[in-house]
């Protein structure tokens, strides 16, 4: 007699920074792993990896969606929405909408659905405002999963994104590729997490899907200081023994962005993170930069 498979099953659209350290986390736990890529490069390092990678795009959805998604106990939305809409749901709403036996659904947003507050602190209670295009596709995009949630009665959770470092992705690696530079813009202020530190909320989330806020929650993820760019980068540079440049007003140094780098400082807020605490019980590994910094240099990044 065939036992049947009960390992947790998590199925990720859209295998990238993000994603792929939670697939990581779930694996060495004994999870079966499934998701999706964009290339067949990623496509062989995910398979070395033990993940069941396909490739999937907003020209190329998947082959025989019902049978990726059998069996799948956890799925995961991490694919940015463009100005069509959210290509996930575009191309697999239907097939998503038609599982069965799923215990968790998230979808990662971004926390630029608040748009400029001026520096004034933001819970998953404040109104969204986006100011850029990326933060409404992300509105839009938000809207859509929550959808599943009150229409199919599917266990959604939102999880908005600060700015997400981690190794091969931090101010470290902006110092030693000659690139870091100190700009001071006055009061302005910037929320981040470790990528380790989003793979622990959304575990938490996962083992917790109804404690709380329960299915249909938005949860901020950020850790516990808000920062400006110019105190972490002197930061990086203290770790690695070098003296760090002088401060440049932002003033003069916006003159020479491009408008995507101008786009990042068009709003100033900070971020609060309770709610992931409160409802989910989380401690946070790294719960400033200089925790997350000094780790990732002690590990070789």
């Amino acid at each position: 007699m065939t036992v049947p498979d009960s390992k947790p099953r998590l199925f990720c659209f859209g295998l990238g920074y993000s994603a792929g350290r939670l697939a990581r986390h779930v694996l060495a736990e004994g999870w079966a792993v499934a998701g999706t890529c964009q290339s067949p490069d990623r496509q062989a390092e995910l398979t070395a990896l033990g993940i069941n990678a396909v490739i999937f795009g907003p020209d190329r959805p998947l082959a025989d969606a019902p049978s990726a998604l059998s069996g799948v106990t956890h799925l995961l939305g991490s694919v940015p929405p463009d100005e069509t809409g959210d290509p996930v749901l575009a191309r697999h709403g239907s097939d998503i909408e038609a599982m069965e036996g799923v215990s968790w659904v998230g979808y990662l947003s971004s926390t630029g659905v608040y748009g400029d507050t001026g520096g004034k602190p933001v819970s998953e209670d404040s109104a969204v405002n986006p100011t850029s295009d990326r933060g409404r596709y992300r509105t839009e995009a938000e809207a859509a999963w929550l959808a599943l949630a009150s229409d199919h009665r599917l266990p959604v959770h939102v999880f908005r994104l600060a700015g997400i470092y981690g190794p091969g992705r931090s101010a470290l690696d902006q110092v030693r590729a000659g690139r870091a530079k100190r700009i001071d813009k006055p009061g302005h202020m910037f929320s981040r997490i470790h990528v380790d530190d989003i793979a622990v909320v959304l575990r938490a989330s996962m083992a917790r899907p109804h404690s709380g806020s329960g299915p249909g929650a938005v949860y901020n993820v950020c850790d516990d200081e808000a920062a400006s760019p110019a105190d972490v980068t002197a930061y990086a540079y203290e770790l690695l023994g070098q003296a760090p440049p002088p401060v440049i007003p932002f003033a003069e140094a916006k003159k020479q962005m491009t408008p995507m780098g101008l786009s990042f400082w068009q709003d100033n807020r900070r971020i609060d993170n309770r709610r992931i605490k409160d409802d989910l019980g989380v401690t946070l590994t790294y719960p400033d930069y200089r925790a997350g910094l000094s780790a990732i240099l002690a590990d070789g990044g």
